[in-house]
This record gives C-alpha cells, structure tokens and sequence, in this order.
C-alpha cells in the first residue's frame, strides 16, 4: 500500500470510527479529498471496509507478534494484549460496528488467524485453570473484541479515560462484575 493510500485510509478509518454511518461525500469532505480521489483509491464503500479490514488484520498479526501469547501466563499475555491493541482500538471497534455490512464468511476466514490465536489464549488459560472453563474460548475472544468496542465508544463519548483502557477490559475480562 502506497503511504498516501494508507494516509488516507487511517484519516477514513478515524472519521468513520466518529461517525460510522457516514457517506462517500462526506468521508471525502472530512479527510481532505474530492469524491473522484477516494472513489480512486476506494471504488464505494465496500471497498473501503475491505481494505479497513485489511489494515486491522495486518496491525493485530503485528500486535501478536508484539505480545507472544504463547509466553509466560495466560493472564499475563492476556493484560499484554490489552495494552497492545490500545493503538488499534479505534480501527477494531469501526470494524465491530461495521462487521454486519461485511461479507460473513470472507470475514470469518480473513479474522481466522487472529482470532484463533486469541481463542488459543483462552484455551490455554482455561486449561491451565486461570480462566473459567465453562465460558467458551471461542465466546471469550468475542467478549474481548465486544469490551474493546465497548470503551472505545465510552472513550469517545467521554465516559471513560484513554488512560483507563487497559484497566477497564482486563479488569472485566479476569473479574467480571462481582464485588
């Protein structure tokens, strides 16, 4: 991907991440560019998400590699990956919200080899008796995308601190609600 493409894919991603149900023209309008120029980079908005979806993939690979689930303890790798995804949770809660205009099985695949290593997180953390086993590895990978969605909403509407991102999901995730 060029740098000005990938530009102004991320300057994309950050407007749509604020209003997600926004048009062409006004996607356009908000990065700076005619309609002709992104639809000469992106033809429509399906190809738009699509490469979205490809710049989250390509940036969680990178924050697996970062965080080496498969190093140390399981709620030791899953605070780090917390912590690590907190530069990506904008592009990862936008695709959350737009997941139901994706195609569902190209994006099932696409996702696979992220989310089985997170699922294989969980499998190992359960086994190793620091999780619970009878919430599903599968549901907890999408528990953890939900809460990662879930604050950078709340960080947007000003309920919740950047600060407090780590915090927030890991507490949640490994306590859950009970006092």
């Amino acid at each position: 991907m060029t740098p000005a493409r990938e530009r102004l894919l991320r300057a994309a991603a950050d407007f749509l991440g604020r209003r997600p149900n926004a048009t062409q023209d006004e996607i356009a309008t908000a990065v700076g560019v005619s309609r002709a120029t992104l639809h000469r980079h992106f033809a429509g908005r399906a190809a738009l998400m699509a490469a979205l979806e490809e710049l989250v993939i390509a940036e969680m690979r990178e924050v697996l590699e970062t965080v080496r689930l498969d190093e140390g303890s399981a709620t030791d790798a899953l605070r780090r990956l917390v912590a690590a995804s907190q530069p990506v949770y904008p592009y990862l809660a936008l695709m959350y919200s737009q997941s139901q205009d994706l195609d569902f099985d190209t994006t099932v695949e696409i996702w696979d080899e992220v989310d089985s290593a997170i699922t294989e997180m969980f499998l190992r953390g359960q086994r190793e008796g620091e999780f619970r086993p009878e919430l599903t590895a599968a549901w907890l990978t999408e528990a953890f995308y939900s809460l990662i969605a879930a604050t950078a909403w709340s960080i947007r509407a000003g309920r919740a601190a950047a600060r407090d991102f780590d915090r927030l999901i890991t507490d949640l995730l490994l306590n859950g609600v009970k006092k």
